[in-house]
Formats: structure tokens, C-alpha cells, sequence
């Protein structure tokens, strides 16, 4: 019993440490890329303390923990100061909870530990191995979070965090059934909720999600983005045309807790997307499939899988510096308008298939896989034309321009 707990309490403190150092330096490579997309110089001065070495400026994470750390704790007077405090633990615990399911590569070999501990099976590259209802608890703990966005606002009592929690919290909640939808499609065709049998599903038929169900796949990231609260969908963020959000009235390490917070779930976000429609560890001629694995194959598949996700991490660092911010209208007329009848429509095309494609397949003559592949762009393509057909107003930013007769007040000019 020791060695399992033993192995457990190992693999929190590495997934909480290495969390906490990875949010800090990929803070760091955004501040880069924000620079090297706007044509000037990001951080690159602060290195060693004590001196002259800038290390290209890899101290700057430090100097920016100390920053929070040494920050006047102030607490408005006007706050429920219960409530206060508790917001952004919420959102902290929530957003590291959320990977005690989330794999950080498949299986290492047992002969890791002595052999007086008794450890024969390989060791499961996560927290909480075997557990059934994997993407449940992520769904969970994301509607968990979604609390202390408005009692962060409600507790501010001010208006501005008030209006701006109503506001987060109506995109996070809208945006929930889109990523749903997403995720359904991929339990239907894997036949399971657990994050490791959808890997290994992929790696078996050779086929990543999001070759097989490129729909699910769009519906799924634009969804991450938004429950993320990334550009274009950071709305809760918005200095500049929205006095803030929820957390207008924090400072301090309660206001580092939610901006970390917000991170770990674009973190989050880019390990399921990878999982989910990527293959997770799995590459063609590099990594096989099954739990058995040796010390060459175990790292392997670890480095292929932190690359994968790190490649999505630029991705939406890159989407974020480049892409223009929605209207509130616009974000919540995409989730009602667009993305929930694709992702209905997806889920609607591989639940058919599961029951009839494969043996529409074989009996014609094709690969399931290639068909299946084929049906599910030819399904991507026709869907995307028609809600662009049928809502484009999506696609136009221009500003609204109502002629004077509109304004007028219906029956003015008959009292008149």
C-alpha cells in the first residue's frame, strides 16, 4: 500500500511543480511571440540576480513572482470579503484539478522503483489512473470553475466586476454544450471517456480525430478558446473597451491566483485537444500502440506528446496576438447560431456512422477508416457552407449603421 501511495504523492508534486514552473516561462515565450508578431523586443534583460547576466532574459518569471509576491495585499472595504477570497481559490483549485486525468505520456516500466517495493505493473503516466469517467471529471471541474467567476464579481461588490462576471459567465456557460458536442463524437466512435483508451484508440486504427471528424475537431478548439478565454473570445479581459471584468478589484497573489488560473485552462485546453484529435503520444513510424512499452518507446512518447501540445500552446499564443476581438454579440451569437448546430450535426453524422458506415464500408469495397475520413470531410464542408450561408453576419465586424427613421420612436411622429 505504501509504494502506491508513495507513487501517487511523486506524481502530484512533479504535475503541481512542473505546472506552476511551465505557467511562468510560457508566460514568458507570450510576452516573445507578442514582440516578435508586433516588430519590437520583448523581455530579455532580466537574468541572474546580482549580476550582469541576462540569460536572454529567462530570469524575467522570477522577477515577476517576487513582483506578486512583495505586492501590497490591499482589500477593499466595500467587498463580502468571504466570498472575496474564496473566487479565486475556485478558480486555482479547479484548474489544477482538472489534470489529475489529463496523461503526461502513456506507461513507464516498473523497474523504475527498487524491487523491495513491490512495484510490478508499469506506472501509469497519471495522477488518477483508471478512472472511467475521465472526461466527466474535466467537464465537472470546468462548470466548478465557472462559480468563481461570479462570486468574484458578485463579492467586488462593484458594478464593473458585477457586470463583468454576468458577462464571463454567460460565455463560459454558452460555450459548454459547443465543446460537449465536440467531445461526444469522439467517445461514440473511441467507446470510451477515458483520456488514455482514446489515445490508444487512435494509435490502434491509425487514424487521428481530426483526420476522421474535422467538424468535431473546429467546434471543440473554437470552444477551448472561448472557455479558455482567449482572443478573440477574452471578453473578461477587456481593458479597453470594457473597464475590466471579474476580477477589476483584485490585487496581489488573489489576483495572480486567477490570472494562473486562466493559463492552466489554456494549458488544459491544448492537452485535450491534442489528445482528443491529434493522437496524444501516438506518431506513425515513431511510437506503436498497447500499455507494454520499453524505456526508449516510454520517452518517446513522451517527448512527442509535450511537443504536440507545446506546438498548440503557440497556436493559440499566435491566435491571440494576431486576431481581432469579438463583439460581445458576435461571441454569443457564434456559440447559439453556429457552434452548436455544427456540433449537433457532428454528433448526429458519427453516431450513423457508428451503426451503419463500417458495413456501408466492407460491403462496398472501402477502408471504414478512409470512408470515414472522406464522409467526415464532405460532412465538414457542406455543414460549414451552409451556416455560413444561413448566418453571415458572423463573419462581418463592420460597425451598424442605422438610418435616422429607425432611431425614431415607433408612433413619434403620429403623436406628433
Amino acid at each position: 500500500m505504501l509504494p502506491i501511495v508513495l507513487v501517487a504523492l511523486i506524481k502530484v508534486g512533479l504535475v503541481i511543480g512542473g505546472l506552476m514552473t511551465a505557467a511562468a516561462y510560457l508566460v514568458l515565450g507570450e510576452r516573445w511571440i507578442a514582440a516578435w508578431i508586433q516588430d519590437r523586443k520583448g523581455p530579455n534583460r532580466v537574468g541572474i540576480p546580482l549580476t550582469k547576466i541576462r540569460l536572454f532574459g529567462l530570469g524575467q518569471p522570477l522577477a515577476d513572482g517576487v513582483k506578486f509576491l512583495f505586492k501590497a495585499e490591499y482589500t477593499p472595504a466595500h467587498v463580502d470579503k468571504g466570498l472575496y477570497f474564496f473566487a479565486p481559490m475556485t478558480i486555482f483549485i479547479t484548474a489544477i484539478a482538472v489534470f489529475a486525468v489529463i496523461p503526461f505520456g502513456s506507461f513507464l516500466p516498473s523497474d523504475i522503483f527498487p524491487a523491495s517495493w513491490g512495484v510490478h505493473e508499469p506506472i501509469n503516466l497519471v495522477i488518477a489512473p483508471g478512472v472511467d469517467v475521465g472526461m466527466i471529471f474535466v467537464f465537472a471541474m470546468g462548470s466548478i470553475a465557472v462559480y468563481g467567476v461570479v462570486l468574484g464579481g458578485w463579492a467586488s461588490n462593484s458594478k464593473y466586476s458585477f457586470l463583468g462576471g454576468l458577462r464571463s459567465s454567460a460565455q463560459l456557460i454558452g460555450y459548454e454544450l459547443p465543446l460537449g458536442l465536440g467531445i461526444l463524437g469522439v467517445v461514440l466512435s473511441s467507446g470510451s471517456l477515458r483520456l488514455d483508451a482514446i489515445m490508444e484508440h487512435q494509435a490502434q486504427t491509425g487514424a487521428w480525430n481530426a483526420f476522421v471528424q474535422p467538424l468535431g475537431m473546429i467546434v471543440f478548439c473554437v470552444a477551448s478558446f472561448a472557455e479558455a478565454s482567449r482572443l478573440p473570445f477574452d471578453l473578461p479581459e477587456a481593458e479597453q473597451e470594457l473597464i475590466g471584468g471579474y476580477h477589476t478589484e483584485y490585487f496581489g497573489i488573489k489576483l495572480m491566483m486567477y490570472l494562473v488560473g486562466e493559463y492552466l485552462h489554456m494549458v488544459a485546453a491544448a492537452f485535450l485537444i491534442v489528445m482528443l484529435f491529434f493522437g496524444g503520444w501516438h506518431f506513425w513510424g515513431l511510437t506503436g500502440s498497447g500499455n507494454i512499452v520499453t524505456w526508449g518507446e516510454a520517452i518517446l512518447r513522451i517527448v512527442v506528446l509535450n511537443v504536440k501540445v507545446l506546438g498548440m500552446v503557440f497556436f493559440f499564443m499566435v491566435a491571440r496576438w494576431s486576431w481581432a476581438r469579438f463583439r460581445y454579440d458576435q461571441l454569443m451569437s457564434l456559440a447559439w447560431l453556429v457552434m452548436l448546430p455544427m456540433g449537433m450535426v457532428n454528433l448526429a453524422y458519427v453516431a450513423i456512422w457508428e451503426e451503419y458506415g463500417g458495413d456501408w464500408a466492407r460491403s462496398a469495397g472501402f477502408s471504414p477508416q478512409i470512408a470515414m475520413t472522406l464522409c467526415g470531410w464532405a460532412v465538414f464542408s457542406v455543414t460549414w457552407y451552409v451556416a455560413t450561408k444561413m448566418s453571415p453576419s458572423q463573419g462581418d465586424n463592420r460597425p451598424r449603421r442605422q438610418s435616422r427613421e429607425s432611431n425614431i420612436r415607433p408612433g413619434f411622429e403620429a403623436e406628433k
